[in-house]
């Protein structure tokens, strides 16, 4: 008797209608994920990653004009070093953000031979084959010039075509300008010469090893 009562029960509990959401109740789960996957990706690129392009030729053959790049910011990786890419913004000095590379840091003295076109960071040479050209053009900047502490000193690698730290206007750069490290290019722009864009070319920028 016990056991019949008993499938009676279980019989009558899976005839009951399963219970339905109160009205509206979807729609407001999928408008918080909604809201709550936007907040992500803003907080993403806001203290994260940034998205910048490449303005001019001062950065060929590295980067073209219209490279797209994927941006560390300082908040993530602060520690620059010889060879990085960086993106900076002084507005005193420009207005756009500038993609240059890091050619000596803090402590370091950098001296440029004008004639020969070569640059020397603490008396050695550098080697340079990023470079589009050796570095004959000069901006104002005195040298031999010992960078501050807390700064970097910066060039393009299209050194003829590049106003950067050799320019009396923009100096040694105050680390606290530096938006970020770029770390992977996404997106090539048209190639100076051909005019075409080389899709081979997306994928991680590294330093000099």
């Amino acid at each position: 008797m016990w056991k019949k009562k008993q499938t009676e029960q279980t019989e009558a509990e899976e005839q009951k209608p399963e219970e339905q959401k109160p009205a509206g109740r979807d729609l407001y789960e999928w408008t918080q994920a909604l809201v709550c996957s936007v907040l992500a990706v803003v907080l993403l690129f806001t203290f994260v990653v940034r998205l910048i392009g490449v303005d001019g030729h001062s950065m060929v053959p590295t980067l073209q004009d219209g490279d797209r790049l994927l941006v560390l910011t300082s908040l993530l990786d602060n520690d620059y070093q010889y060879g990085d890419i960086v993106v900076l913004r002084k507005e005193s000095f420009m207005e756009e953000p500038i993609v240059k590379r890091v050619i000596a840091v803090e402590g370091q003295t950098v001296d440029i031979d004008f004639a020969s076109g070569v640059v020397y960071v603490d008396d050695q040479p550098l080697e340079e084959p990023y470079i589009n050209e050796p570095t004959y053009v000069e901006e104002g900047t005195q040298f031999p010039l010992t960078v501050p502490e807390g700064s970097i000193f910066v060039m393009g690698d299209n050194r003829n075509h590049s106003s950067d730290s050799r320019s009396s206007d923009l100096g040694t750069v105050d680390t606290r300008y530096v938006i970020g490290k770029a770390v992977f290019l996404l997106f090539p722009g048209a190639d100076e010469g051909t005019t075409e864009r080389d899709f081979s070319r997306i994928g991680p920028i590294t330093g000099i090893d």
